[in-house]
């Protein structure tokens, strides 16, 4: 099997809620990671922060509500934290697992900024979900005293949303690409980058959580990888999802995922973010494919054996067309 560029993007959820639990989540992570690494990928690892870069701005804010002389922490800071420790997290599970399979390759995580428009529509309809579940009472007396908004998500209690604006430029991609040619496993994008604007030539930190499965993609489509791979909490993507007519998909064109879209297959907030960013990573790079899956199946995944694997259509019609001329030739042997 050739040696591929492959953008992973893990999602925040999947990392735990607290340290303690995110250092357990990482080493599955690891392992997946350094299957791929050890084979001579070139890996790019992408992870979302949702739940962490929650905790952090809670604890910030009640530190400065409760006690003196604590300044408040922007959402932007705390983005940035939350690259810092979860990149510690990776890059120690890494070392680890490499140390032990007796293979050596470099690792590092690179403090991310995203260039995001400041007139995004986004701002002005806050939509992405960060830190803990509240119930109803809790998440009212939040809001009360912070101007949070909340949003009921997935059944499980109400979250906080912020903006979620769209990446328009991965700021230090240039030093992430050299680092992937040498042969560096880069941990980079974190919870979708820091979201930033330019002001007068400057830039400027925003409250706002860019999504992490578009950052991943804008990250692939510009580092021209040959794969991005989105792990989630399912094997692969389905449509009819609950169901009794449940159907999972295995291969799907761009045109068909853009049909399901707009069937309304997948849902806001979970799936279609992720749908979407593959979308988006191969039409703008018809020569790569994207693959959704779990982590467990993450090695199978990349020799196509499973997860969703969403393709350009020109691809798709080049397959069918070299299918038709093998067949022509059997048929007149």
């Amino acid at each position: 099997m050739r040696s591929r560029k492959i953008v992973i993007a893990l999602g925040g959820n999947a990392l735990g809620d607290t340290p303690q639990s995110q250092l357990a989540a990482v080493q599955k992570a690891a392992g997946c990671i350094a299957d791929l690494a050890i084979k001579g990928h070139r890996i790019v690892v992408a992870h979302g922060n949702g739940p962490q870069v929650g905790m952090i701005n809670l604890a910030m804010d009640y530190s400065a509500t409760n006690g003196p002389h604590i300044p408040i922490i922007p959402l932007a800071e705390c983005g940035a934290m939350s690259q810092g420790y979860i990149g510690y997290h990776l890059q120690q599970a890494l070392y680890d697992v490499f140390r032990e399979r007796s293979f050596r390759r470099e690792i590092a995580s690179v403090v991310t900024q995203v260039l995001v428009h400041e007139d995004d529509a986004a701002f002005g309809k806050p939509v992405k979900p960060i830190g803990k579940f509240y119930t109803w009472e809790e998440a009212l007396k939040i809001a009360s005293e912070k101007g949070f908004q909340f949003v009921e998500d997935s059944g499980r209690g109400f979250r906080r949303v912020v903006a979620s604006p769209r990446p328009q430029r991965i700021l230090e991609l240039n030093v992430i690409r050299r680092m992937m040619e040498e042969d560096v496993v880069v941990i980079a994008a974190g919870g979708g980058g820091i979201p930033v604007v330019e002001r007068d030539g400057r830039l400027q930190g925003v409250d706002a959580v860019v999504d992490k499965d578009l950052s991943s993609a804008k990250l692939a489509e510009d580092l021209e990888a040959d794969m991005l791979m989105i792990l989630t909490a399912v094997d692969r993507v389905c449509v009819n999802f609950n169901r009794p007519n449940q159907r999972p998909l295995d291969r799907i064109t761009v045109q068909e995922a853009i049909g399901h879209m707009r069937d309304g297959q997948f849902a806001p907030g979970s799936m279609l973010p992720k749908v979407e960013a593959c979308v988006e990573f191969v039409k703008n790079n018809p020569k790569g494919e994207a693959v959704i899956t779990s982590l467990d199946q993450a090695p199978k995944a990349i020799l196509g054996e499973a997860g969703t694997r969403i393709v350009s259509d020109r691809s798709e019609e080049s397959k069918i067309k070299k299918l038709r001329s093998v067949d022509h030739v059997i048929s007149n042997a």
